[in-house]
């Protein structure tokens, strides 16, 4: 898997390279300090995912990101930030971000999100969706508790086993109760559903 890392701290790049060079399945194909340099390097390098930064100078995060969505849509992004205010989670999310790490998440965990990204899941630390669900409270108008609890974890990137395990439910269960969610909330899939809870 090609990474590329894009960071305007040179001591954050340089640690994030030699750690995940260590993973065997990860290449770090290049770094930049800002969104204008990672655009140039995609055109190069056509990374398989980017783990960006939002404040950086010349280009932010998140106009980066909107720019690489238009050019090359199949290139995923996680953002990887100090930062946990809602407002900045739900800009990256709507721009097309597939994931949102701390950069206090451990490298271990990291690579493993990475991975999850990579194979289509939407990664979000615990600590970014605890400030989305503080933010609006949840509202989801004629669900109940544990049809909301459901849709919280398909929008976290959880699969229907991962939910039924966490939740104490029968996969079959799950299934049953989020197609009655679709139905409620009149939406396709739970693509759509995702989309609909980060753009309430």
């Amino acid at each position: 898997m090609r990474l590329l890392i894009v960071d305007d701290d040179p001591l954050v790049c340089r640690s994030l390279q030699l750690l995940l060079v260590k993973e065997e399945d990860f290449e770090v194909v290049n770094t930049a300090g800002n969104g204008q340099a990672a655009i140039e390097i995609c055109q190069l390098e056509q990374p398989d995912v980017i783990l960006m930064d939002i404040q950086m100078p010349v280009m932010d995060g998140i106009e980066c990101l909107k720019r690489i969505k238009q050019q090359w849509p199949s290139i995923q992004i996680m953002m990887l930030t100090t930062f946990r205010d809602e407002h900045n989670i739900r800009m990256a999310l709507k721009a097309g971000a597939e994931g949102y790490l701390l950069k206090s998440t451990s490298i271990e965990n990291m690579a493993q999100q990475i991975r999850a990204l990579k194979a289509g899941s939407t990664i979000l630390d615990a600590d970014v969706l605890k400030a989305i669900v503080e933010s609006d409270g949840i509202k989801l108008a004629g669900l109940t508790d544990r049809e909301r609890d459901i849709v919280e974890l398909v929008a976290q990137g959880l699969s229907n086993k991962e939910i039924a395990d966490q939740l104490f439910l029968s996969a079959g269960t799950v299934r049953n109760m989020l197609s009655i969610i679709l139905d409620k909330l009149e939406l396709r899939d739970r693509t759509q559903l995702a989309i609909y809870y980060w753009q309430r």
